[in-house]
């Protein structure tokens, strides 16, 4: 497989490139401007059939992708931070019509104050809205991930739309080498849309977006639910074919030297990497360090979590958004929640860290560890939820 050197936005552009959809639609917004940019030309100098609408907003992105996947076309759109809260009416549409939209999403935290640099707080606001999500930890994992995210949104099985995030300026500005797969082969492992109907079709009519009060509502929020819960065996299957044909296989997480971890770290996004780093810092000091980096947020693996952590001592979670209440950052909460019924589970603590861009160090991260060293020792927690790198605390 070829390899050329990318950053995060030109490896999701030359994803689509190669996945060739049939509509993008798209509002340019930092830090995924380029995105859609870099798109933008392979549409006018002919690489690409696809038909490229620019519209006036990200709500206007978001709903002719939302009409384009509904007339029964692979549609595709990009964007990030305000973009995504502007396009929050429509996602919750978009997934209870069952449209198999894939859309890049760069990380950037949300105003106020302004700020276009990298948190969570984006994705975690859209994150109860029957999208699936995948994280990214590099531009190689943006890149499979945008490829693979087809093959999931389109499973019969499934159905539903997929939103893949890099960490914004972090993956998305910053150039790394990647492996590149072959277009035809691209092409091939896709394969070709096969809609189950379409808007246009005059000779199958078909209602979409009626009004659906106490009679059916419920039970059509149900079924976006059950596709969710159905949707983790396919993104499993997904990977392990993806790591058949191209060497790199995908799971639900990933579980870096978890496996005899007495302390662990679990952490999304570019920050892995970093922990990855002082994990194997700390496992030269003989010290049983290990990290869990999640990939898929929804559907939440909560079993599957619950049993990776089952062995070790004490766990600290990092959130890069805050809930803005007393109980912990979102990652948190759910972490906590699937080890509540656990009957052997680590104790738990966690990290609000890095809004609106804040670096985190290697210093600090393993400052995180050297305190689940402690709290495994002694099975106490000073704080269970803590805000880290904040002055004037």
């Amino acid at each position: 497989m070829p390899i050329a050197a990318k950053t995060g936005n030109e490896a999701m552009a030359e994803a689509m490139r190669q996945i060739n959809p049939d509509v993008v639609a798209a509002y340019p917004i930092t830090p995924a401007t380029e995105i859609a940019m870099i798109f933008a030309s392979f549409v006018a100098d002919g690489l690409v059939d696809t038909e490229y609408v620019a519209v006036e907003s990200e709500h206007s992105a978001m709903s002719a992708t939302v009409g384009a996947a509904a007339a029964g076309v692979r549609a595709m759109t990009a964007t990030s931070s305000q973009g995504l809260a502007l396009m929050y009416e429509i996602l919750p549409i978009a997934s209870a019509l069952r449209l198999p939209i894939v859309m890049p999403e760069v990380n950037r935290a949300l105003s106020g104050p302004i700020n276009i640099h990298c948190d969570h707080s984006d994705t975690m606001g859209a994150r109860d809205f029957g999208w699936i999500h995948i994280f990214s930890e590099n531009a190689q994992e943006a890149y499979d991930n945008t490829i693979q995210a087809v093959k999931i949104a389109e499973n019969a099985k499934v159905k539903l739309p997929v939103l893949i995030t890099t960490d914004g300026f972090i993956i998305s500005h910053c150039m790394e080498k990647i492996e590149t797969i072959d277009d035809g082969v691209v092409k091939e492992y896709i394969g070709d849309y096969k809609p189950e109907y379409s808007l246009l079709d005059v000779n199958k009519p078909v209602t979409i977006g009626a009004l659906d009060l106490q009679d059916y509502y419920f039970e059509h929020k149900y079924a976006v639910a059950e596709a969710m819960r159905a949707s983790k065996e396919i993104i499993i299957e997904v990977g392990r074919e993806f790591g058949k044909k191209f060497g790199r296989e995908y799971k639900l997480f990933e579980g870096y030297k978890l496996d005899d971890a007495d302390i662990a770290i679990v952490a999304l996004g570019s920050t892995a990497g970093t922990a990855k780093a002082v994990v194997d810092d700390l496992r030269e000091k003989k010290i049983k360090a290990g990290l869990l980096k999640l990939r898929i947020f929804r559907p939440f693996p909560h079993e599957e979590i619950a049993k990776a952590l089952g062995k070790t001592k004490a766990v600290a979670v990092l959130d890069r958004s805050d809930s803005l209440n007393s109980a912990g950052g979102p990652v948190f909460t759910e972490i906590r929640s699937a080890l509540f019924d656990a009957e052997i589970k680590p104790r738990l603590t966690g990290y609000v860290y890095g809004l609106g861009g804040r670096d985190i160090s290697k210093e600090e991260i393993e400052g995180i560890y050297n305190e689940l060293g402690d709290i495994a020792r002694t099975g106490k927690i000073k704080n269970i939820f803590n805000y880290l790198g904040v002055r004037g605390r």
